[in-house]
């Protein structure tokens, strides 16, 4: 080791050079990144799948749009998808809000309209703010509400509450033209047209937007298990249906799923056997690039909602053991062989010079992503190059370096913490020998308790058969 400590190691920028041992896979990596490929990974659990999945994702460029469902004024139960690219937020953020109609003064309406909004004193006829209750001429009530007894509670379209008064305005041949006034927040009185007023309700109707997949959202998503939700989206259960008063609207309730969210980036699929039936889905969802979101539970008041066509432009990246290859869909696995790469990661590397310093890159790696432990020394990077010697030959029964790095992940960090308690300024080779010892699985202390696996098995039911059937 042509080191004192691993802090004097530089560590690549490149996230695909962070990986160890695996030129073929890193190389494929590239392609896939660049050209929008599939790609399966099947390894040993610790061989780095997702730390290539990770690193693919880091190199593809930022999302581009943003995903989006509209509220529908005339099938609710139907949402408008909305996509929208860099430059139209940009050009939408910039744009000013439009005014609507004319803004007058509460002394340019018919005196009945200024009266209904608030403005005008039906008894003195003063003007005065219609936020006062009552006139400062003469005191009378200005809101009064002798209509119903309820009218404090359920205020109709001609209150000061509501802020509008609708009416008609001659022309003359002597047809009449539906006319809305509206109080504004500056005390002011805004006249609408008929027409102005659908306009303004048609552009009011397209802000009533949820963003479901925003912009600035990161290129990585994974999934794991066998949720469907999760995975394809949902439409989330109110129980107040569509009601128009009290229930929540249909747009409002859209979530997106998986792989929805990695339109444009790395959809990563953590022991694809897992999804089950969803595997289906999941092919459906790559072949066509896009895939409707719907409540996923027929009883649920999500199920007559349906936004169709949502993006799901992704990259996926599976992992898998290679016992479970056989429990892959034949149609899933073909799609990713038609349009991408399988690929099977190595367990382990030959034992030279410059793979021992990808080892101690490695260690290097480790220490910087933890950041709570302090730097190793060569001698315990020696130490820990000798365990990686010993777990190849105990698992690949060969001379050589082993790639399973996750149990010597736990090792570092685990000699790491040993060090930080003692206030070490390095990891030193006697912390990596403690840690080896205490970082053994359940079965290997067994094994040094018990001598061996049988011998602990029927120390346990002795144990239990002592105690009676009760206490056991």
């Amino acid at each position: 080791m042509d080191f004192e400590s691993t802090s004097e190691i530089s560590l690549p920028k490149d996230p695909l050079k962070r990986v160890i041992g695996q030129e073929e896979a890193v190389s494929i990596s590239r392609i896939v990144a660049r050209q929008k490929r599939h790609l399966l990974l099947v390894g040993a659990p610790g061989t780095g799948k997702s730390m290539i999945a990770r690193a693919i994702a880091s190199i593809l460029p930022p999302p581009s749009q943003e995903v989006s469902v509209l509220h529908n004024l005339e099938r609710p139960e139907r949402p408008i998808l909305s996509i929208r690219n860099n430059e139209l937020l940009a050009r939408e953020k910039k744009q000013k809000q439009k005014e609507w109609g004319k803004v007058l003064s509460p002394l340019e309406v018919p005196e009945f309209v200024s009266e209904k909004l608030g403005f005008r004193c039906k008894r003195c006829g003063e003007s005065s703010s219609p936020r006062a209750l009552y006139c400062q001429s003469c005191g009378a009530d200005k809101h009064p509400r002798r209509d119903s007894p309820f009218g404090d509670l359920l205020p109709n379209s001609e209150t000061p509450e509501a802020g509008r008064v609708h009416a008609v305005r001659m022309d003359d041949e002597g047809e009449g033209e539906p006319i809305i006034y509206e109080r504004t927040d500056k005390d002011k009185i805004r006249q609408l047209t008929y027409a102005e007023f659908k306009q303004r309700s048609a552009s009011n109707a397209k802000k009533l937007r949820k963003v479901i997949v925003p912009l600035g959202r990161p290129s990585f998503v994974q999934v794991v298990g066998n949720n469907e939700t999760e995975l394809l989206g949902d439409v989330r259960h109110d129980p107040y249906g569509s009601h128009p008063e009290i229930g929540t609207p249909p747009y409002l309730r859209v979530t997106a799923g998986a792989i929805h969210e990695a339109h444009e980036g790395v959809l990563y699929v953590d022991e694809m056997t897992t999804l089950g039936e969803a595997q289906r889905y999941l092919l459906t969802a790559m072949q066509e690039k896009k895939f409707l979101i719907t409540g996923r539970n027929p009883s649920s008041a999500g199920s007559t909602v349906r936004v169709e066509e949502v993006p799901s432009d992704f990259i996926l990246v599976g992992s898998m053991n290679i016992n479970d290859l056989p429990s892959l869909s034949p149609a899933l696995r073909s799609r990713i062989r038609g349009s991408g790469y399988e690929l099977v990661l190595n367990t382990f590397m030959d034992d030279t010079e410059a793979n021992q310093e990808k080892m101690a890159q490695f260690v290097a790696q480790e220490i910087s992503m933890d950041s709570r432990i302090p730097h190793a020394a060569s001698e315990a990077v020696e130490a820990i190059l000798e365990e990686s010697r010993r777990l190849c030959r105990a698992t690949e029964n060969r001379s050589g370096l082993t790639l399973r790095l996750r149990n010597l992940s736990g090792i570092i960090k685990l000699a790491g913490d040993l060090s930080a308690i003692e206030e070490a300024e390095l990891i030193e080779k006697t912390h990596i020998k403690k840690a080896i010892k205490k970082a053994k699985s359940a079965e290997e202390q067994l094994e040094d308790k018990y001598d061996n696996m049988w011998s602990a098995g029927m120390a346990d039911y002795g144990s239990r058969a002592r105690q009676g059937p009760e206490t056991a």
